[in-house]
């Protein structure tokens, strides 16, 4: 199984109109679930024994940690890539996960699809998801990773692994939007921390926090000589009204 794994293809657009079954069997193109918004675009199977069952309760863990909502900042879109799975396999997927989300009204923001091969292969051949049939154990080979998504439909970043750190999926989510969505405190911890496409991480971002601490550090010398060369004719305007009046 060396081809599978995740080929990261930032900028990448996805082909939205190809079709998948919602949770309900209603057809729908991916246009139509990725629209206003950034998506969190996590691709698992059902059925899977171990690694999607692990990768999606880490995931929830760190979505109730967050004070971003599901179906408000964001939307996650959960899409089987096993086309035998059916629509009644996402439902019940869908209601295990947002039981243990628990913030009911995120409903209509978190969509589970599944589809057939070739919408399937067209997907995942265009965010670089490399996976593998077993026939001997009837089991698929797989990477883990999230991929959010920009509300046009582009790939724009990629958390791989089973644990996803709160801070990171928030600044992904973010970055997704430009900035668009971000709080004072979003635009501090992003002058900080930068996206490292090889690890999928967040790391703090030395050379730039050096350039801003030097940035502020000229600032303040400069406001303080300014207040200084202020007072300093303030003081000479007051000796010369002083020796006036004196005289």
């Amino acid at each position: 199984f060396e081809s599978v794994g995740v080929e990261p293809k930032l900028g990448a657009s996805l082909p939205l109109d190809i079709t998948f079954q919602d949770e309900q069997g209603h057809w729908v193109d991916l246009r139509s679930v990725i629209r206003d918004k950034p998506v969190v675009l996590n691709l698992v199977y059902f059925e899977c024994p171990m690694l999607c069952n692990l990768t999606m309760n880490n995931f929830i863990r760190t979505l109730r940690t967050m004070r971003m909502n599901v179906g408000s900042e964001f939307d996650v879109v959960t899409i089987s890539f096993d086309p035998r799975e059916t629509p009644a396999m996402s439902a019940s997927a869908k209601r295990t996960a947002l039981q243990r989300y628990g913030r009911g009204e995120s409903a209509n923001g978190w969509h589970f699809l599944t589809g057939e091969r070739n919408s399937i292969e067209k997907l995942t051949a265009a965010v670089g998801f490399r996976y593998q049939y077993d026939p001997i154990n009837g089991q698929y080979a797989h990477p883990s990773t999230l991929i959010v998504i920009t509300p046009d439909g582009r790939v724009s970043r990629y958390l791989p692994g089973v644990e996803f750190p709160a801070r990171d999926l928030r600044l992904s989510v973010v970055e997704a939007t430009d900035g668009g969505i971000a709080t004072i405190s979003d635009h501090i911890t992003l002058l900080c921390y930068a996206y490292n496409p090889h690890t999928g991480r967040y790391n703090m971002a030395v050379q730039r926090i050096i350039r801003v601490a030097g940035l502020f550090t000229v600032s303040a010398i400069v406001g303080a000589m300014v207040i200084m060369l202020r007072h300093d004719r303030l003081r000479r305007a007051t000796q010369v009204e002083e020796k006036t009046n004196g005289t």
